[in-house]
């Protein structure tokens, strides 16, 4: 296995050993992103500018340890690959790693040549590196598109999760696209509207035939059409369900509203979208292709999104994710005055916001983050130093970087 064009992350604080690494993986054709302190590494393998194929991991560091990056990491997300590197002293600490699912260890010093091939065994696999872009271009983005290939493949039912605005009903037609019953009929049933009952179920089933039954919003389904429902996948049908919900849909469940044993039938096959305030640069990606598109309706085209505008765009909440986005920035095109959007063009408001005096929570949130990050600036991000300047725990200091997003 090459390492030609994979993307690997090296979190290690010994000038010699990184660099000698670093030099040989660049020299391999892998592009690297080499970090010395735990907190920077967190931010490079969470959110990195290009999906990450494996890293490449010190346990002992200067601000913290190669486990507290990865059990953090843990908490959040599924971590790419982890190959860490320790002395003979850490080889219980690595153990215990391995069991916790990271991909292997070697102990120093070791050979550069069987680094390299214990490396590459461990990689990400190359899967779907020609698959377009489609639902953004971040690796949580990557992944929803991964998955959607993949499960196209199959029969089984397939369960949808996200929140509103984030394109549910477009991934849940991409999944038919790309199956071998593309040729069949794609049936929605928008669960949401209450006018959906047995009959209206039964209908579409016989409308469907062998193609795809989308339903939108399983959740909002009334009780006898979800037992409806049951029976009809309990039957050996022709065609294939695709179910979507709200991330919530637990809450359904407790109360009483969604039956637990319809909502499994989906759940083996999860196809979890993350919100856009999660996903930064697929909001600018997703503007981007907003603007291009509506840009062309106009009789006097504008240049672009300005700088200002993008960095407007990544720091927003997004709470209609997709769709607010293209009703913002349908706004903007049509309102903008010059030959660049500018953030007031996307966020009118922000005017308003300007002159709304901040409650002291807000205001106590504010400072507090201000400080931090000056207390990273100051350490050159060292989280332990930084901790000791703001005379609080290392744990506490972390806990406020992730509330705040830094």
């Amino acid at each position: 296995m090459t390492l030609k064009g994979r993307h690997i992350v090296l979190v290690e604080d010994d000038e010699i050993m990184g660099g000698s690494i670093h030099q040989r993986l660049e020299l391999e054709g892998a592009s690297v992103t080499w970090i010395k302190q735990m907190g920077r590494g967190l931010s490079a393998i969470r959110t990195p500018r290009q999906p990450v194929d494996g890293v490449v991991c010190d346990i002992r560091l200067p601000d913290g340890t190669g486990e507290e990056l990865y059990e953090t990491l843990c908490r959040t997300t599924t971590p790419p690959p982890f190959l860490f590197i320790t002395g003979q002293g850490g080889i219980d600490q690595a153990v215990r790693l391995l069991r916790a699912g990271a991909a292997d260890y070697i102990t120093k010093p070791f050979d550069m040549g069987g680094f390299l091939n214990r490396l590459a065994r461990i990689l990400r696999p190359e899967e779907n590196v020609d698959l377009p872009h489609q639902t953004g271009i971040s690796v949580a983005a990557r992944q929803v598109d991964a998955l959607a290939a993949e499960y196209a493949e199959g029969d089984h039912p397939i369960l949808i999760r996200g929140d509103k605005g984030l394109g549910k009903a477009r991934l849940a037609r991409r999944i038919h696209d790309l199956s071998d019953r593309r040729a069949a009929s794609f049936i929605e049933v928008r669960a949401h509207r209450n006018d959906i009952d047995d009959q209206a179920l039964t209908a579409a089933v016989a409308e469907v035939g062998e193609g795809t039954l989308y339903l939108n919003g399983l959740e909002s389904l009334a009780a006898e059409t979800q037992d409806h429902l049951i029976e009809t996948l309990a039957a050996d049908t022709p065609f294939r369900a695709v179910a979507s919900v709200w991330p919530t849909v637990d809450e359904h469940i407790i109360a009483g509203e969604l039956r637990a044993d319809l909502l499994y039938l989906f759940k083996a096959h999860e196809v979890f979208i993350p919100p856009l305030t999660e996903r930064q640069d697929d909001a600018i990606w997703l503007a981007r292709q907003f603007f291009e598109a509506l840009n062309q309706r106009r009789n006097l085209p504008l240049k672009g999104l300005s700088s200002h505008a993008e960095s407007a765009i990544r720091v927003h909440d997004w709470p209609g994710n997709g769709r607010e986005l293209r009703a913002r920035l349908l706004r903007a095109v049509e309102a903008a005055q010059g030959e660049w959007v500018f953030p007031s063009d996307i966020f009118p408001e922000l005017g308003a916001e300007n002159d709304r005096f901040s409650t002291l929570s807000e205001a106590r949130d504010a400072a507090e983050r201000q400080q931090i990050i000056a207390a990273l600036a100051r350490t050159d991000g060292h989280v332990l130093e930084a901790a000791k300047l703001l005379k609080i725990s290392r744990t506490t200091l972390w806990e406020k970087m992730q509330k705040f997003g830094l």
